[in-house]
């Protein structure tokens, strides 16, 4: 993430010394959303996109597009929900395009959350964790951005609700319609 970081750095510069419409406040904001935010971003964006560098990509233009319409957020609270939708955004921009299939590239094997174990244990859990990310990501869109919200990044219906701009019953129905699905999904490739 190190090496993101002196990248994004290097962007935020070029986006100042060009049109220089990004104070040093807004660098200082967004650089502080980087290193509270980036991983659980990475992570989200992993669910659209099966590959770490893809991932991670998504995730530093997020921060850019938000360092140049950072003087356009009121509340500094929304920040993440901001970025949370961005990240969505391009993920699902990114598999429209073709440019990164997901049935077509492994995973790239730089997992940031892997707990140690034994090799059998984690080999069980990655093809169960496949599985289930494989049947989340044949779901309809909105149901699907619901789910990786809710248990994967564990927020809140409100959080959810504010970052796709629904209203929190509107959440509510995707994820059930979604566990719904994913039972059945899953019950049926047991």
């Amino acid at each position: 993430m190190a090496i993101a970081v002196l990248n994004l750095m290097a962007r935020l510069d070029d986006n100042r010394r060009t049109d220089d419409a990004l104070a040093v406040d807004q660098q200082r904001v967004v650089l502080e959303l980087f290193n509270r935010e980036a991983r659980s971003l990475v992570r989200l964006a992993r669910v659209f996109v099966d590959n770490r560098d893809a991932a991670e990509d998504i995730v530093q233009e997020a921060f850019i597009r938000l360092s140049r319409n950072a003087h356009r957020i009121d509340d500094s609270e929304k920040a993440p929900a901001y970025l949370r939708s961005i990240v969505l955004n391009l993920a699902r921009d990114i598999n429209r395009r073709g440019l990164m299939s997901l049935r077509h590239y492994p995973p790239a094997g730089r997992e940031i959350d892997i707990a140690p174990g034994s090799i059998d244990d984690q080999l069980v859990r990655s093809e169960r964790q496949q599985r289930v990310l494989d049947a989340v990501r044949t779901l309809p869109r909105r149901q699907r951005d619901c789910v990786a919200l809710r248990y994967f990044e564990e927020l809140s219906i409100e959080q959810i609700a504010a970052t796709l701009d629904v209203s929190a019953n509107s959440v509510k129905t995707h994820l059930k319609r979604a566990l719904v699905s994913l039972e059945r999904e899953l019950e049926h490739d047991s």
